[in-house]
């Protein structure tokens, strides 16, 4: 998930240059990334404001949490251009970063406003110095950020987005939904680019990979949960292959109940003839499939106790069969 963020840093706008106020104790900083020892007059120096706890144009928002823990991530983080990947394209470097309240300030959420305010670096150098002068005439003013997030949750209900029944933008009761960016685990970099998502921090995003697909097992879960949730073109179409499959489970399921229970009066009229047929199907109508099951078994030994076949040669009866050898008669 890339995060473009436009700077607003102060009244000045979203980039500061600060190279003549580089401090002792940041020097040392930039050097703990550097081969060599770089003097104050070798680094140019600036702020940016990373990434904030407003509702951006696409209605989601880093939380204050999500904030501070990003704080960590992003120290170290190369700035390159446009987010292009190559190592030509890198432009500056993270050396500290920290979150920021802002007195006076509010989101659109009417909340306190909170950024992550980042300074950075990069060598005073021929092939830098039209980037320094864009940056320091305001031609470059925004950043964008790429980070991985676990997941994104409703302001509202705290379920999340892609199964919870609101919908981002709209208000429920007092509260306006956003989809809320919570738990970063990574961050990949930070990069120059013209036009941002956001009003003051803009968002674009990519496929987060380690997001959490809907498959079956979570649509079912939602559906259970009795919530409302949006399903995308894929999802309704796992759904409805999913309903076909029952449907036939359940017709097969019907067929083999009503052989069942057929199997069952009959089997009651040979050995309770005293029950009705009438009453006996009114029973079956209650049972499970299982009880019937164990009706069936328990009637049909009756039937083969009940009704065991003698033998059509047999010897005379005051011998009572003792004798394996005496005459028969049919």
């Amino acid at each position: 998930m890339n995060k473009d963020f436009m700077n607003k840093d102060g009244v000045q706008g979203l980039v500061q240059s600060t190279q003549n106020d580089v401090t002792d104790d940041e020097l040392a900083l930039i050097n703990s990334y550097t081969r060599r020892e770089l003097k104050k007059d070798e680094v140019y120096v600036f702020s940016v404001v990373l990434c904030d706890n407003d509702v951006d144009r696409d209605g989601e928002r880093f939380t204050v949490e999500s904030l501070f823990e990003l704080e960590n991530l992003f120290v170290g983080k190369t700035g390159i251009i446009d987010h292009n990947p190559s190592a030509k394209n890198q432009t500056a470097r993270i050396f500290a970063c920290r979150v920021e309240a802002v007195d006076g300030q509010k989101t659109a959420a009417g909340d306190d406003y909170f950024r992550l305010k980042a300074r950075a670096y990069m060598p005073v150098s021929e092939s830098n110095k039209d980037i320094i002068l864009a940056i320091d005439s305001g031609i470059i003013r925004e950043v964008s950020v790429g980070c991985a997030i676990e997941s994104v949750v409703c302001s509202v209900c705290g379920e999340p987005l892609d199964v919870c029944p609101h919908k981002k933008g709209e208000m429920y009761g007092s509260k306006q939904c956003c989809g809320e960016l919570v738990k970063p685990y990574d961050a990949y970099e930070w990069s120059f680019v013209a036009v941002p998502a956001q009003r003051k921090a803009g968002v674009t995003k990519s496929l987060d990979t380690h997001r959490k697909e809907m498959n079956m097992d979570n649509i079912l879960s939602a559906i259970e949960s009795r919530k409302g949730f949006v399903l995308d073109d894929n999802q309704s179409a796992m759904l409805c292959d999913y309903i076909d499959c029952l449907k036939q489970s359940a017709k097969d399921g019907v067929y083999y109940r009503e052989s069942l229970t057929g199997e069952v009066i009959r089997l009651s009229a040979a050995v309770q003839p005293e029950i009705s047929r009438e009453t006996m199907e009114n029973i079956a109508k209650s049972m499970t499939v299982a009880q019937l099951k164990e009706f069936k078994t328990a009637f049909e030994h009756k039937k083969n106790a009940e009704f065991k076949p003698d033998v059509q040669l047999f010897s005379d009866k005051q011998d009572g069969g003792k004798s394996a050898n005496r005459q028969f008669k049919i």
